[in-house]
């Protein structure tokens, strides 16, 4: 991607079509039966709706007669009314019900399209910002399929309508009625333009807020560590005044805009009583039909007052469309093969880098990997070391095809990675990484996230393997207790024993282990390292680490220097050579052993 900031409001493209929300068809089209009938209830109670103009002239008109005709004219009135509230109630319930469905196919397809995107992306993107589209911008669509668009349509066909009931009744006064509403249309498009410009700025700012606090939130014990709390609520009481600046422009431009309209459609309406009252007194018109005209004009106007209203409502809306297309429409820079390759069974596990150059999207001048040639056979055990920002942990992402080597290739059993589908290969792979991720569950479904279909048997044979039984079985509920979010109930050493449980668990034919031991106390990480030993011998496993403790019973050790292989060996045989390695080896065995 050859954007690599984080984008900002003021960098996003801002539109200023309702046309886009055309882009919300292919999830409307699949339940066209329902938009159907949606739509005949709508024009059933917008028909209705203008029916009642003339009943009521028919009473007006028969005040004096028979109580049995004036009985007839109210029966048929009431009939009106109970159908427009039955057709309104069958409008309301297929137009919501509509919303509902397309909404929550949109965010799930906003979903599925953002948890398969690759790292790459999310450099410069935040995930609480993605979340803020997800749920507040498709909380807008939902207003306007569910009732905007609904409301809107119905005002349409009220106007005309009424435009066309109020023009049999009479030409002189629709024409004195009606001719302020090109000069209202105008304000509407102007003004409307305003609202969507406004509307889209304050829901990216309200997606900054909302990436600002998932973040600051998520790191509360860091920020409250380094008594960060006043910068981070500086920080974010910013960001949320100029959302609320940006809303109070938008919500002054729509005021305006409906103060304009309403001025302009009822002042004619004023104008309209005066001749009005003039043409019944001169026999022109009846009192029924005075009442008539004047219903319909109380109709209109108000149709045309609701479509102003409802115009900065579909302003928003398209803002809001404009920003999940874009993450629907977003190009990763990992991509699937149009026709993947399959890796032949059994999966050995043999890895091989050759020729790896790499740079990391948001680092395009610095060399994260220059020029690794390596080959690793099924069933081997490769240690990396080297100093932090060697390139050891890009070796490890780089074989989950997270990102994409400049140069070179990397393989899996003699097939190039990009000619697989990610999920393909990615299941025989099982990783523990630095920072293990422990989600808002029971300990147990936890480690069952390597393999769903395990057995609590399973479950519990894995956490015995990592040394995580004895304190999972002390916790209040056992297995099935919940470790809150983030796993924020455990210890930093127990939250790796789940991880390293979930990777045993998965049972793949290569493991990686990033940095796997670095959080466990000396005994854990003693029956731990065992347990990796048993695992090792019958799968290709990659470790990374610092600790050279952990690696020195490796069949083969990699030592990496600015992305670079410089040694590889035995423990015995990289002291014996001297360099790195060797230097690497006295801090921690000899100046260390000193030191204490």
């Amino acid at each position: 991607m050859a954007d690599t900031q984080k984008t900002r409001p003021e960098d996003r493209p801002v539109g200023n079509k309702v046309g886009a929300l055309r882009a919300l068809w292919p999830f409307i089209k699949p339940y066209k039966a329902n938009l159907f009938a949606a739509g005949f209830a709508l024009v059933f109670t917008a028909t209705v709706a203008l029916t009642l103009p003339i009943a009521a002239r028919l009473v007006v008109d028969t005040f004096g007669l028979s109580s049995d005709q004036m009985s007839e004219y109210f029966n048929l009135m009431m009939v009106i009314a109970i159908l427009l509230a039955l057709g309104t109630a069958a409008r309301y319930y297929l137009v919501t019900r509509l919303g509902e469905r397309v909404v929550a196919d949109i965010r799930k397809a906003v979903f599925n399209r953002m948890i398969s995107m690759s790292p790459a992306f999310y450099e410069r993107i935040m995930t609480g910002e993605v979340l803020s589209r997800i749920t507040t911008d498709t909380t807008l669509i939902l207003s306007v399929i569910g009732s905007s668009a609904s409301i809107a349509l119905r005002n349409i066909l009220i106007f005309f309508g009424g435009v066309i009931l109020m023009l049999t009744t009479s030409v002189k006064m629709s024409l004195m009625v009606l001719w302020p509403i090109p000069v209202v249309l105008f304000p509407i498009l102007l003004l409307g333009r305003r609202v969507r410009s406004l509307s889209k700025e304050n829901q990216d700012l309200i997606a900054e807020s909302s990436g600002d606090a998932s973040e600051q939130l998520l790191s509360a014990q860091t920020v409250q560590a380094f008594t960060h709390e006043e910068l981070s609520r500086a920080k974010f009481d910013d960001v949320t005044e100029q959302s609320y600046r940006s809303a109070r422009r938008r919500i002054l431009t729509r005021a305006a805009l409906t103060a304009i309209v309403i001025m302009m459609v009822f002042a004619a309406i004023v104008l309209f009583l005066q001749m009005g009252s003039e043409d019944v007194s001169q026999g022109e018109i009846t009192e029924g039909g005075l009442v008539q005209f004047m219903i319909y004009t109380i109709m209109v106007g108000g149709a045309v007052a609701a479509l102003s209203e409802v115009w900065g409502e579909l302003q928003r809306a398209a803002g809001a469309t404009e920003r999940l297309v874009e993450l629907l429409t977003a190009e990763d820079s990992v991509l699937d093969p149009a026709n993947p390759q399959t890796l032949s069974p059994p999966v050995k596990g043999e890895l091989s880098f050759e020729g790896l150059h790499f740079h990391y999207p948001s680092r395009p001048d610095i060399s994260a990997l220059d020029g690794i040639d390596l080959h690793i056979t099924a069933g081997e055990t490769v240690a990396l070391v080297g100093p932090s920002g060697a390139g050891k942990t890009t070796i490890i992402q780089l074989v989950q095809r997270f990102y994409d080597p400049q140069g070179g290739a990397v393989k899996l059993d003699g097939v190039d990675l990009r000619d697989l589908e990610r999920p393909a290969f990615r299941k025989h792979i099982a990783l523990v990484p630095q920072d293990p991720v422990i989600f808002a569950d029971t300990a147990r479904e936890n480690i069952r996230f390597g393999r769903p279909d395990a057995t609590d048997a399973e479950v519990e044979e894995a956490a015995k393997a990592a040394a995580a039984h004895e304190f999972l079985i002390a916790l209040p509920d056992g297995y099935d207790s919940y470790v809150g979010e983030r796993g924020v109930m455990l210890s930093g050493g127990q939250k790796q024993r789940i991880a390293i449980a979930r990777a045993i668990l998965r049972d793949a034919p290569v493991l990686l282990l990033d940095e796997a031991t670095s959080a466990l106390d000396a005994e854990s990480e003693y029956a731990v390292q065992r347990a990796v030993e048993d695992l090792a011998k019958t799968r290709t496993t990659l470790i990374v680490a610092h600790r050279l403790a952990t690696v020195k019973k490796a069949d083969r050790i990699i030592v990496l220097e600015h992305g670079k292989i410089v040694a590889q060996g035995t423990h015995d045989a990289l002291v014996a050579q001297g360099g790195l390695y060797a230097r690497l080896a006295r801090l921690q065995f000899t100046e260390g052993v000193a030191a204490e």
